[in-house]
């Protein structure tokens, strides 16, 4: 009996722990390597040095390299020609010796002989429209790309240089050494694309009926590529995808366009009085003061009177901007402009919107507000907005974001007509393109190399800042709306990609360029990822504190993927490699389902399972100590138990002896008194570890929810099992039930198991 009581001890004791205990040792002895999902991304993550700290913050000898820009731009508004005249300073603050110079020609991406066409597989499509067939197979190449006139050192003697396609390497007349700067000039030109017709980040869109064109303008001067402790240069080809890593550095911009033109752009406006008529400059002042509502600048019957006229004269705007990656600009006489203040901190910044009358009515509405409630969001969530301005630009079929100022797609019909998704379309990419200011103009990560780091981070806020708004601005919203119709974030949207033919997507860290289905991977996924992580992981308090350590660590900085990765960790104490591993590096799948439900009461008589070890010991039922037993509904022992009431009656002698030898009447009195037992199997098919979410529904109605943390499955990656005590009898079972962590496969979330028609009868059941 001594040796039965024994046995029984050390199972209750070290079950738990006997599955950890031998796989460890397993691996031990035949060397195998650790799968374990909860392992360590020591193996994936880059070794901690005295530039990077292994807390993710910046290191001690941290460095990031310096280049200031002067500039004179000129715009040939006849000829769609711009042409420039800039001289660089470049400071070498690493500790390395420089040999030479990387810059950047973006625009030669566009180029006769750009290569970025050949690397696109494209079969003969069955059906044209008539423009795409003659783009495609009928126009000969455009002239495009930069014109380099002269490469001068400060002294105006040439520099050696070599063009590579898209970078351009000039030879140092000596090498650079630690701390030391040095300056160049560039004299260029080149013809700027109509990215209507021809695509493209930056150009200008013709507008026939009045003969004007509208310049949204970057990516249009040579720029300094990075140099960094993480790649040296950073000198991969721009093929057209994959954006731009760029330093950081003060930009004196004189911008020389038509007369009639109204421009903004990158920096503060320094000859404001000589480019404003009075009445512009009036109006400004007034704007200055307007928290609640925009006021313009240029009213739309001004930009319908100047877009009559075509002024041979010019005017130039001078403009200067410290510590931003890159500039930009547009400029157009067809431009109605209109402003307003927002308190971000203790400072006044001005969001504004320029926008030709095919904007309205929907622009001057909605355009400026959304900048406005961009800027409060993102800076509740990261850091206050640093510059004093923030400008959305409307452009046909655009998207895209520089140092203060956007561009954005979102256009009613010719009779001012727009449907909800012009209108969700229009809000969602002004606070998607504002965002970017933070990341990647401010939080400055390697677009060419990692898109997720700026695309994925500021897609998930995107969808706080329009779930924001939404509550800002009700009115915005249409009657079957409550709350702004984000297209990114809600776990459930991700679903058809993750769940969709692993042969086409790729994990997270994979560059750009190569990834299968970019919106998905690089902006889709990444941002529903860290919704996930905030609202069922982490919960919004420890995330969004950790969120905010890591935007403001890397604020005006350079940071990589382990920055991020290990910031978030140590600012929550939250061990997440678990769920990097899964999200980033591989493209596995959420599917949780419930295996099995098995019902069990107390009773004395001893349980088959106890029988067949009495047995297989040689010992008697009579050796056995008083114990509480398990009898499953449906078995033979249940079967011979008395009921009452549809229940067993309590007959554990051993249970009740125990309770009254061992606790006082006041104990007893406060003790739970479970009559239903249930032993619930979770099952995982899907590949990624994620939190159990549970609703379990009980028979007077009332509901529970329970969320188990991923860890649960560090022993078992199959399946787990959760035992439940309760005084009322469990009716249903369903994981999940708010959707909030992308499982792709629903039909085995609810015990007893819902029958889910198929597509074909619920079609049948709409006719």
């Amino acid at each position: 009996m001594k040796k039965l009581r024994y046995y029984l001890l050390a199972v209750t004791l070290i079950s738990t722990s006997v599955f950890a205990q031998s796989k460890g040792e397993q691996e031990r002895k035949t060397g195998h390597t650790n799968t374990n999902k909860f392992k360590q991304l020591y193996d994936e993550f880059s070794t901690p040095n005295m530039y990077r700290a292994a807390s993710g913050a910046p290191g001690v000898a941290y460095y990031q390299q310096r280049a200031d820009y002067k500039m004179d731009i000129v715009l040939d508004d006849k000829n769609a020609r711009l042409s420039g005249f800039e001289t660089i300073t470049y400071t070498n603050n690493s500790p390395d010796v420089l040999q030479y110079l990387w810059v950047q020609l973006d625009q030669n991406q566009r180029a006769k002989d750009s290569k970025s066409p050949l690397i696109q597989s494209r079969e003969l499509a069955p059906v044209y429209t008539p423009e795409k067939f003659v783009s495609t197979h009928m126009k000969a190449p455009l002239e495009r790309g930069f014109n380099i006139e002269s490469v001068t050192g400060i002294n105006g003697k040439p520099l050696t240089y070599m063009i590579n396609r898209t970078m351009m390497r000039i030879e140092l007349p000596e090498a650079m050494k630690s701390g030391e700067t040095f300056s160049f000039s560039i004299k260029w030109w080149y013809n700027i694309n109509n990215h209507v017709v021809e695509g493209g980040r930056s150009g200008y869109e013709y507008f026939p009926k009045d003969g004007n064109k509208a310049y949204v303008i970057a990516q249009f001067f040579p720029r300094m590529a990075v140099y960094s402790d993480v790649e040296g240069w950073q000198n991969s080809q721009f093929w057209g995808r994959d954006e731009f890593a760029l330093p950081f550095g003060d930009y004196e911009v004189n911008i020389t366009v038509p007369a009639d033109h109204i421009l903004d752009a990158t920096g503060k406006l320094l000859n404001r009085k000589e480019v404003f008529s009075k009445t512009m400059l009036k109006r400004y002042e007034q704007a200055q003061k307007s928290y609640n509502e925009p006021v313009l600048i240029v009213t739309q019957a001004e930009a319908e009177a100047a877009e009559k006229k075509f002024s041979n004269k010019t005017k130039t705007w001078k403009f200067k901007a410290e510590n931003v990656r890159d500039y930009a600009f547009a400029t157009s006489r067809k431009f109605i402009w209109d402003m307003m203040a927002v308190k971000i901190g203790d400072k006044d910044v001005m969001a504004a919107s320029m926008y030709p009358k095919e904007g309205n009515p929907l622009w001057e509405e909605w355009s400026t507000k959304a900048v406005a409630s961009t800027l409060e969001t993102y800076s509740r969530m990261t850091f206050d907005y640093p510059y004093h301005k923030a400008i959305s630009v409307h452009a046909k079929r655009q998207g895209m974001e520089y140092p203060m100022i956007c561009w954005n797609f979102g256009r009613p019909d010719e009779e001012g007509n727009y449907s909800d998704r012009t209108k969700y379309g229009m809000i969602g990419v002004i606070i998607h393109e504002v965002g970017h200011n933070y990341f990647p103009m401010i939080v400055n990560s390697d677009e060419r190399q990692w898109t997720w780091m700026d695309e994925g981070l500021n897609t998930f806020l995107q969808y706080v800042a329009e779930q924001d708004f939404g509550k800002k601005h009700p009115k915005a919203l249409s009657p079957q709306h409550d709350n702004f119709p984000s297209r990114r974030g809600p776990a459930h949207l991700i679903v058809p990609y993750m769940g969709g033919n692993q042969d086409y997507i790729a994990p997270i860290m994979t560059k750009g360029l190569n990834t299968y289905q970019f919106g998905n991977n690089a902006y889709g996924k990444p941002a529903t990822a860290l919704n996930i992580l905030r609202e069922t992981v982490m919960g919004p308090e420890l995330f969004d504190y950790a969120f905010k350590v890591y935007a403001q660590r890397w604020m005006f900085k350079h940071p990589t993927p382990e920055d991020f990765f290990r910031t978030m960790e140590d600012a929550s104490a939250f061990d997440l490699d678990w769920f990097w591993r899964g999200w980033f590096y591989t493209t596995d799948w959420v599917d949780i389902g419930i295996k099995d439900v098995k019902k069990y009461y107390v009773s004395s008589s001893p349980n088959q399972y106890i029988k067949d070890y009495v047995k297989e010991q040689g010992e008697s039922l009579s050796d056995l100590p008083p114990l509480v037993y398990m009898v499953e509904e449906g078995s033979d022992a249940f079967n011979k138990t008395q009921m009452k009431n549809g229940t067993p009656k309590e007959n554990s002698i051993p249970l009740k002896t125990y309770l009254m030898d061992n606790f006082s009447p006041e104990e007893r009195k406060n003790m739970k008194n479970p009559k239903f037992f249930y032993n619930i199997t979770f099952e995982k098919p899907g590949g990624l570890v994620m939190p159990i979410l549970v609703e379990y529904t009980y028979a007077d109605g009332t509901t529970k929810t329970e969320k188990y943390p991923a860890q649960i499955w560090r022993l078992n990656d199959n399946e787990v099992n959760k035992t439940i005590a309760s005084d009322k009898e469990l009716v249903g079972i369903k994981i999940d039930p708010n959707l909030q962590t992308a499982d792709v496969d629903v039909s085995n979330n609810s015990w007893p198991r819902v029958v889910e028609k198929s597509q074909f009868d619920k079609f049948k059941e709409r006719k």
